[in-house]
């Protein structure tokens, strides 16, 4: 299951938009990448100064990321759990399309795409990095950015979870941590490698159930590490123990540009790839990144929620907050305190959020304007608004304290009372008779029947 295969199938459903006029990947291939947002795939034919072709926006529809898991939107949650809870360890091989070429060692050569006007250089963003602790008992795989130093080395935000941790194992130990960093890879391992499943527990495992068995791994040629059989590209290579430098700025999911760090650098030794291989990019802020981000977290909050009132209709961590920060849950209710239970059940699964609101069924989670008419008319200031407050936060909201991570959550509650008559909250119908349908179409208007 690759990369080109689901590119095959959305060239069959007319998803795919070439790009034949020559683009620069400083700064221009990003432009236009913004420019398409919510639209097709855009595959950039002429990247200037490169041979290869790069392809962005593979994921940037829900509709698109359910086409790749094979489900309609309203199982999509089902099946992440599923492979959440339940992982199968992928099939090894023991050669793979990723080995084809073996690339002289020049990251420079690679047409690496930098993005915003103020980011500290050239950033790999679709990067899959897999590693192993030390005993090689623990396998982690998750996607980090990677800003191009030179021809052999870049450096790696670590955000302390998993592959920190397995960093700090190497470290205390004084060795270097082998890494594999994947390039062009299904969408479904990238799903899996934003997923965040207890420590231990391999997403290449989750990916394996996401595709239905069929995912393959190989072994690195330099390294102790696994990839994907048939990425597109692979730089092998080690974290130092030791070495360290300023790493960003680069925009965020949230939009803003993330704060400098020192961060630790990586030392590529080997470079695989397919032949005439294709290079992902991923937009930084753009809908791609924040529903790759986001729809684990959804299907955490999804879980989670579940386990409180009877029935959750659906998850959003909406464009308006960033994929991130905000989310709109619509629950099913039997009494007054299931939406308030609701809204500390999401704060629970999903620790960045910042504001959470809780709505009927009744309402489209995924219309700002259905969302904001639930919230005029259904929400009371003094009865429904929780405050928490220097709770842990997104350390990405420029708002909250960057350093700590503490800010202050809000959780609103938008249903309907069961106090009062079900009936003072519903939208007026309008009757749609077949001779009204019929002149909606001719005038290019859907036929709707609510206001």
């Amino acid at each position: 299951m690759s990369l080109r295969e689901f590119l095959e199938m959305m060239e069959s459903k007319r998803e795919v938009l070439h790009i034949t006029d020559q683009v620069s990947p400083c700064f221009e291939i990003s432009a236009v990448l913004q420019a398409f947002a919510h639209e097709p795939i855009l595959l950039f034919e002429n990247a200037e100064g490169f041979d290869t072709h790069v392809v962005g926006n593979i994921c940037g529809t829900r509709k698109r990321l359910c086409s790749a898991l094979g489900v309609d939107q309203e199982n999509l949650y089902y099946k992440m759990i599923d492979a959440w809870r339940s992982p199968k360890p992928p099939k090894v091989v023991e050669d793979a399309p990723v080995k084809e070429v073996t690339e002289s060692l020049n990251l420079l050569r690679i047409p690496v795409l930098t993005h915003f006007e103020k980011d500290a250089g050239a950033y790999i963003t679709s990067g899959v990095v897999s590693a192993r602790s030390p005993d090689g008992t623990i396998e982690n795989v998750s996607v980090h950015r990677l800003l191009v130093l030179d021809e052999t080395h870049l450096a790696i935000r670590l955000v302390p979870r998993h592959l920190f941790a397995l960093w700090k194992m190497a470290k205390e130990e004084k060795r270097d941590l082998d890494v594999a960093i994947a390039i062009g890879v299904h969408p479904a391992v990238l799903l899996a490698a934003a997923s965040s499943p207890p420590f231990g527990v391999s997403e290449y495992g989750i990916a394996n159930v996401l595709l239905d068995g069929n995912l393959r791994l190989v072994k690195c040629e330099s390294i102790d590490a696994y990839i994907p059989a048939d990425a597109e590209l692979v730089l092998e290579g080690r974290i130092s123990c030791e070495k360290e430098r300023d790493e960003g700025p680069l925009v965020d999911i949230i939009g803003t540009y993330d704060i400098q760090r020192k961060q630790p650098i990586i030392e590529v030794v080997n470079i695989m790839r397919r032949e005439n291989y294709i290079y992902q990019a991923i937009l930084p802020g753009g809908p791609e990144h924040r529903l790759l981000m986001g729809m684990p977290k959804e299907m955490m909050i999804y879980e989670a929620v579940s386990k409180v009132v009877p029935r959750v209709k659906a998850v959003n961590l909406t464009e308006g907050g960033c994929g991130w920060l905000h989310a709109v849950v619509s629950i099913e209710k039997q009494t007054d305190g299931d939406a308030k239970n609701a809204l500390l059940a999401t704060f629970a699964a999903h620790s960045s959020l910042k504001h959470a609101i809780v709505v009927d069924t009744d309402i489209d989670i995924y219309n700002p304007s259905d969302v904001e008419w639930a919230f005029a008319t259904r929400f009371q200031g003094d009865e429904d608004l929780i405050i928490i407050r220097n709770a842990r936060g997104s350390t990405l909201d420029p708002s909250a304290d960057q350093e700590g991570g503490l800010t202050t959550k809000m959780g609103l509650d938008a249903t309907k009372p069961l106090s009062k008559p079900c009936e003072a909250f519903e939208k007026a119908n309008l009757i749609e008779s077949q001779r009204v349908k019929s002149i909606l179409e001719r005038y290019g208007k859907r036929t709707r029947s609510r206001l």
